[in-house]
């Protein structure tokens, strides 16, 4: 009912969302973002991060309304902005895997600005965004370790959102998280893609860390611009005020 199983032009068998399958993400889609919102109202951190302190009277309950719509809002926006510059890409590998414009670094905000929870679920709204634009499944658990568990592992970013230089290590913590999810897809489900003389594993592991990491690289070069640094801080402002 909610997929199909195709054969696609490289002869492997694959799961496609079927029209009732697109709607169903669509929703959990939804859901996710208006629970990350949830989160992030319910998050206590310090200095303009911080929520509404009378949640029962009229005015709080107010002030966690606007503040669940700004982040709904903001969510959509870094999964929006995420999957634009997820095709950008500056180099693809045949077999899977590219390095993209900032992809990664755009839906690590949701975490920088509202913190671990409302991190994890957009990165997790962001896969299955993607499963609903470009699905590749082979099997059904791949699709939770590649889909959930990888993109959701952007939302670590969420762990230092409050700390010195929180984007930075975020984003750190947030790529490693993506890589281990990802070596661990590669050395189960495509160990049969290995290069010649390799291991399914030792495979994985390099194979994933060439874009992955060519991609952190960057980025990490361009947010080190102080220009870059103080307009991103200034929108986290803009998110969390």
């Amino acid at each position: 009912m909610f997929y199909n199983v195709v054969v696609n032009d490289w002869g492997e068998t694959t799961y496609v969302p079927t029209s009732a399958g697109n709607i169903l993400l669509a929703v959990v889609l939804v859901a996710l973002l208006a629970a990350a919102a949830v989160c992030a109202t319910r998050l206590k951190a310090s200095g303009s991060a911080a929520v509404a302190a009378f949640p029962d009277s009229k005015a709080g309950v107010s002030s966690n309304t606007r503040r669940r719509t700004k982040c709904i809002v903001f969510c959509a926006m870094t999964i929006a902005l995420g999957t634009v510059l997820s095709n950008i890409k500056l180099f693809s590998f045949p077999t899977g895997g590219s390095i993209t414009l900032l992809s990664m670094l755009v839906i690590c905000f949701a975490g920088y600005f509202y913190g671990l929870g409302a991190g994890l679920l957009t990165g997790v709204a962001y896969g299955v965004l993607q499963l609903l634009i470009d699905p590749y499944v082979l099997y059904p658990v791949q699709l939770i370790v590649d889909y959930i568990l990888a993109f959701g592992a952007l939302g670590l970013s969420g762990l230092f959102a409050n700390a010195k230089n929180g984007l930075v290590k975020g984003y750190i913590a947030a790529v490693i998280g993506r890589y281990v999810f990802a070596v661990i897809s590669g050395w189960i489900f495509f160990g049969a893609y290995a290069w010649e003389g390799w291991g399914a594993f030792t495979y994985s592991l390099a194979y994933n860390a060439i874009y992955i990491f060519a991609e952190a690289a960057v980025t990490l070069i361009i947010i080190a611009i102080p220009a870059v640094k103080k307009a991103i801080g200034r929108i986290k402002q803009l998110a969390v005020e």
